[in-house]
């Protein structure tokens, strides 16, 4: 029985451990709301990072993680709801707060019928379209035919627009609270979806494909519908991204965020939600480091210092860093079941 099965075998809606993980989730939660309260300007687009590349690293997670597929271009997916929401604010009109939405919709539809075709044929061929995708994407922004919407090399701009609702925030806060808000739901519809149907027949093809085959799973659909799920929170994180930023360009979007995606949530911690978080701390940490940013991950040290980091974790630490304190929470209930 996998460490994922177990983890959803415990949780029993009602019992004591159930309503504390509730309780302390919400004082969690409770604390993460009041950070534009106290967090400086530069110390609040922080954070926000820290957030979106949660959101994103779920995506990933839900993909390489629980379904054992391997995608080494899901930055497009990324750099398509980051256009799809700038295009939506900045030529249609459409509120900041539905565009992200909706750009996540459109890559659910595109990284769906964008697998569907190829999740018959083995996982290598998966990843190499994958890495085709995602080293194209940015060339295609820039073509002729469409840079009169995408601004084409030099990008495109977003004007920064006041808070919805008449709230009393500036635009930065009120993009960390709506960020904070997509990662508290996407955690929650993942949890969920997990513990159902969908959730289950993905883990199934990813530990046993050929006893799912058996059992009648028809695992091209359920690999689509994940690879979907995927694309799509990936897709609301690139969206979030590009407000944050207020701005998108073809340079954002390089293979070395598919790689950086990878590898966060490889050093977050495969097949584990907390995963997520531990992956977004360390990208956020790797890009104060080396001196970049989401935009910039083209430097001369981010491949070394991706490829180090990576190479020291697979191999000391192959559960990553969700395995490790999983791994130390047990030691310690062992020691004072012990001394009990």
């Amino acid at each position: 029985m996998t460490r994922v099965s177990m983890a959803m075998r415990r949780w029993r809606p009602g019992d004591t451990r159930t309503v504390a993980v509730v309780a302390v989730v919400a004082v969690v939660l409770a604390i993460l709301a009041a950070v534009p309260l106290l967090a400086t300007d530069f110390q609040l687009f922080r954070f926000t990072n820290i957030l979106i590349y949660a959101l994103a690293l779920i995506g990933v997670n839900l993909l390489v993680g629980y379904n054992g597929q391997i995608s080494l271009g899901h930055g497009a997916f990324y750099a398509v709801g980051a256009y799809a929401t700038t295009l939506l604010v900045v030529h249609a009109g459409v509120a900041h707060w539905v565009a992200v939405p909706v750009a996540g919709v459109v890559c659910l539809g595109v990284g769906f019928l964008f697998s569907l075709p190829l999740l018959r044929l083995q996982r290598v061929h998966l990843a190499m379209a994958t890495f085709a995708l995602g080293a194209a994407l940015p060339s295609l922004v820039k073509w002729k035919g469409i840079e009169s919407w995408t601004g084409g090399t030099q990008g495109l701009g977003i004007d920064e627009p006041s808070a919805p609702f008449g709230l009393p925030l500036r635009f930065d806060q009120w993009i960390y609270l709506l960020s904070l808000l997509f990662v508290a739901l996407s955690f929650w519809l993942t949890f969920n979806l997990l513990r159902g149907r969908v959730g289950r027949a993905a883990i199934a093809i990813r530990d046993h494909p050929i006893a799912a085959q058996s059992m009648g799973i028809n695992s091209a659909y359920y690999k689509a519908v994940i690879f979907g799920l995927s694309a799509m929170l990936v897709g609301l994180a690139g969206g979030l991204a590009a407000l944050s930023m207020r701005y998108v360009a073809p340079g954002m979007f390089g293979l070395f965020l598919s790689f950086g995606l990878l590898i966060g949530i490889a050093v977050g911690g495969l097949g584990s939600l907390s995963g997520a978080l531990f992956g977004a701390v360390f990208l956020q940490f790797i890009f104060l480091v080396v001196g970049a940013s989401a935009s910039s991950l083209r430097t001369a040290n981010t491949p070394l210092l991706y490829g180090v980091v990576l190479i020291l974790f697979l191999c000391l630490f192959p559960d990553g860093i969700a395995g490790l304190v999983a791994s130390a929470r047990a030691r310690l209930e062992r020691a004072r079941d012990r001394r009990r």
